[in-house]
């Protein structure tokens, strides 16, 4: 029991440290204009289907010899992978590495809530409360001053928050972590190839070396190893585990666009950052304080 807590444990951090990562290599990638978006998202996507593809081809020959690969994952999965990832890069065109984290897992973690919400747990005042505080906070982040990210930037990351919180509800009932998350990978395929002959059709694209490096890290390290682990951490995770752990992702995001990308942390995203993860914060804590009350409430009556 305990062995499997360190798992899920370091499984959880490697993760979040993924996802930290990536918006930092995609800042770095689109920011220094080492390549377009659109590249970047395929090269992303191609590299972490081959990654994830070499470790299952390894697993399956040293502890699966004769047994064939179960395919799992689902079409779903696949076009919010992709989703999330195309909105990802555009976003960032536009957003610094703090603020695009920020407004990405804010939009995770309302979604999360809605979606929690829509299958029939209700809200209390508390929760609505942090709700409001939460949209609040990103109201504020887009209110127009020199420090506000581009409102096309903040939709499109927005939109990407919003596939990705999808993505990561599905992941809960993964079974088989690393063949999920492949052929979810593969399944992208399609959407991948399609963005290519897209690509190629038009005049503006730019690829470098350095810009292929940025994005190979990307899809292969952060994106391919990063998000099936995450599907391991999320087999030991509640919702609303899984929605707390992810608010940290910003924080690490902006330190990490600070020292490798020599951004600087400005008070509106502090104040923002601090509305919108703190009212989230307030909706998880609200609750677990009602459900310990009713509880205890429960138990006087017995």
């Amino acid at each position: 029991m305990e062995t499997n807590y360190i798992k899920i444990i370091a499984s959880t951090l490697f993760a979040l440290f993924a996802f930290a990562a990536n918006s930092v290599l995609c800042r770095l990638a689109l920011g220094e204009n080492t390549i377009d978006a659109a590249s970047f998202t395929t090269v992303r996507l191609l590299s972490g289907i081959t990654i994830l593809f070499v470790i299952i081809t390894i697993t399956s020959k040293v502890n699966r010899p004769n047994e064939k690969v179960k395919t799992k994952g689902s079409w779903f999965a696949a076009a919010m992978l992709f989703i999330y990832a195309l909105a990802f890069s555009f976003g960032y065109i536009s957003l610094d590495t703090g603020t695009g984290a920020l407004i990405l897992f804010g939009a995770v973690q309302i979604t999360m809530i809605i979606s929690s919400v829509i299958s029939g747990n209700k809200l209390h005042f508390f929760e609505w409360l942090g709700l409001t505080v939460a949209f609040t906070g990103f109201v504020y982040l887009i209110i127009p001053s020199l420090t506000t990210p581009s409102l096309t930037g903040f939709i499109l990351m927005s939109i990407s928050g919003i596939a990705w919180a999808f993505y990561t509800l599905l992941g809960r009932g993964s079974n088989n972590p690393l063949n999920d998350t492949a052929y979810n990978f593969l399944r992208t395929s399609p959407f991948v190839f399609a963005l290519i002959a897209i690509v190629f059709s038009v005049s503006h694209i730019h690829i470098t070396p350095t810009g292929i490096m940025l994005a190979v890290l990307s899809g292969a390290i952060a994106s391919g190893i990063g998000y099936f682990v995450w599907y391991m951490a999320l087999a030991g995770l509640s919702v609303t585990q899984a929605a707390v752990v992810q608010l940290f992702v910003p924080i690490i995001a902006a330190l990490g666009g600070v020292i490798f990308t020599s951004e600087m942390i400005t008070l509106r995203l502090i104040e923002s950052s601090a509305l919108v993860l703190g009212g989230i914060l307030m909706v998880i804590l609200g609750r677990y304080y009602f459900v310990e009350l009713a509880t205890r409430k429960v138990s006087n009556k017995n």
